[in-house]
């Protein structure tokens, strides 16, 4: 957790602990009588890495889903940045602009360059200018190991190389929050490594993000904090070592089990 200390030379208050960055509360959703998630209750704070685990169907991606309305939650609320974006009226695209969002398919244009695909939401979101957008879809192309492929098409690369494509374009809206949902599932084994490479440097470079992930590895040696979902609730929380090796609930322990 982030704690930010307190230097006023006026002697204002002691040490202040820095409000999270998102504050779900109270979480549900449900598609008619199917209930997917059961009251969640999660904090994450600047600079963390928070991993998410669970089996299929536990309720996880919906969960970041509703992070930034792409499902709209049934009852509770969620924070970002201080607003309830579940409140009626709120400017949601306000708030999307500060959160990036990685999925299990690429998404790119594919009549696009690398660079295009990159460029685009820049100008049409944030206004910035040809110049501006190219430079900064370079750096950030750059920044993921794509700066001999920028003019490549998408049906020019690889799986891996199009996933680090979608991470850049993120990146290049300046996130506060980076949100991945199983972001390497749909990549063959051997291209997996290069993208959760640039997570790890992202997560290095105190990127907060919240990733849905099935790759324990990663969870092991990135997350601050590890989350297991079953059945729509979180089951058990902790630091790596202590959900990995010492678990406390019997569910964590038999998920654990099977993929070890």
């Amino acid at each position: 957790m982030s704690e930010m200390t307190s230097n006023n030379p006026n002697g204002g208050a002691a040490d202040a602990i820095e409000e999270p960055v998102v504050q779900i509360h109270g979480l549900h959703k449900a598609y008619g009588d199917n209930v997917v998630l059961r009251g969640i209750d999660l904090d994450v704070h600047r600079g963390e890495v928070v991993v998410v685990l669970g089996p299929s169907g536990s309720g996880k991606s919906t969960m970041l889903r509703c992070v930034n309305l792409l499902e709209t939650p049934t009852n509770g609320s969620i924070v970002v940045e201080g607003v309830d974006i579940t409140k009626k009226g709120v400017e949601i695209n306000k708030v999307r602009s500060t959160l990036g969002m990685v999925f299990q398919q690429f998404n790119l244009f594919p009549h696009l360059s690398a660079k295009r695909n990159v460029m685009i939401a820049q100008q049409k979101v944030l206004k910035r200018s040809k110049e501006e957008a190219e430079r900064i879809a370079e750096m950030e192309l750059a920044k993921v190991g794509l700066a001999d492929r920028v003019d490549f098409m998408p049906s020019q690369l690889s799986g891996g190389q199009q996933q680090r494509v979608a991470i850049a374009r993120a990146l290049a809206m300046n996130p506060h929050v980076m949100l991945f949902d199983e972001a390497t599932s749909a990549l063959d084994p051997e291209l997996v490594r290069d993208v959760l490479g640039v997570m790890r440097d992202l997560a290095r470079g105190g990127m907060t993000m919240i990733v849905v992930t099935h790759e324990m590895g990663f969870a092991r040696d990135v997350a601050d904090r590890v989350i297991f979902m079953d059945g729509g609730v979180i089951v058990e929380q902790g630091t790596p070592e202590e959900v990995f090796d010492h678990p406390k609930s019997e569910r964590t322990k038999d998920f654990l089990g099977h993929i070890a």
